[in-house]
């Protein structure tokens, strides 16, 4: 059974009644079985000091829901009540089984892969909230505010803490860090993130962003890559209001 929905204008077809595969290899999709995606904040000191915030001592995080991914073929679209939508760019660590309370030293037995992941951010919401002390989930949570490349399988990363990060926009480079540079670094981010809450096969960590954020606007273009691993794009638009759902 098969749905087939336009959202602003991007058309994506998708499987429905059929439950997860949640068997032999099924974190290569983890997107699909994945419960959550874990966001670090605030992971590199550059970009802390550009959001003139603090740079944290311990990690923090906050939650982005799995409706919010997205594929290449679809469209990042821009929210009626988002007026500042911001680009990250950011190294996703993919989780291949339970962990729970787990320390530094075994953390990587849990990571079965990586992605390439973009942390679209309504800046304008998120800076409102947190005048107002309010949560910032909205700013973080709207559909296709985590587009996402293809899995990476673990032995093709040689070091996930050597690796070249950048974003462009309209081929202009605004992004470009090294994963080096993280605060703290995949199994620091793990320990801790265990120790509150049970991490689940194909849950995605994003490890945060290097400096370099910045506005994007409908008719734009972003590409962002891994040297030498990946890349990937995305078009920006406005959301219309309209929605085509049919089953065949």
């Amino acid at each position: 059974v098969y749905k087939r929905q336009e959202y602003g204008g991007v058309t994506d077809t998708v499987s429905i009644g059929v439950k997860k595969n949640k068997g032999f290899m099924a974190y290569k999709r983890f997107w699909e079985v994945g419960k959550k995606i874990v966001a670090i904040g605030r992971n590199y000191a550059e970009h802390a000091k550009e959001m003139k915030s603090s740079v944290p001592k311990t990690p923090f995080f906050f939650l982005k829901p799995t409706t919010s991914y997205i594929k290449q073929g679809e469209a990042i679209l821009i929210p009626p009540r988002c007026k500042d939508l911001h680009h990250e760019v950011e190294l996703g660590v993919v989780i291949g089984k339970k962990a729970r309370g787990v320390s530094k030293s075994a953390a990587l037995n849990y990571v079965v892969g990586y992605t390439l992941a973009l942390d679209m951010t309504a800046r304008d919401i998120q800076l409102s909230a947190k005048n107002n002390g309010l949560p910032w989930a909205e700013a973080k949570g709207y559909d296709t505010f985590c587009p996402i490349g293809d899995f990476i399988s673990k032995d093709k990363v040689v070091d996930p803490h050597d690796l070249n990060l950048w974003l462009k926009v309209d081929g202009e480079e605004k992004q470009n860090g090294n994963t080096s540079d993280m605060i703290f670094n995949i199994p620091e981010l793990i320990e801790h993130v265990s120790s509150i809450m049970t991490l689940e096969e194909g849950d995605l960590i994003l490890t945060g962003t290097p400096s370099g954020v910045g506005p994007v606007k409908a008719g734009q273009i972003i590409t962002a890559g891994i040297k030498n691993i990946c890349e990937i794009s995305f078009p920006v638009q406005e959301y219309k209001h309209s929605c085509l759902l049919y089953t065949s």
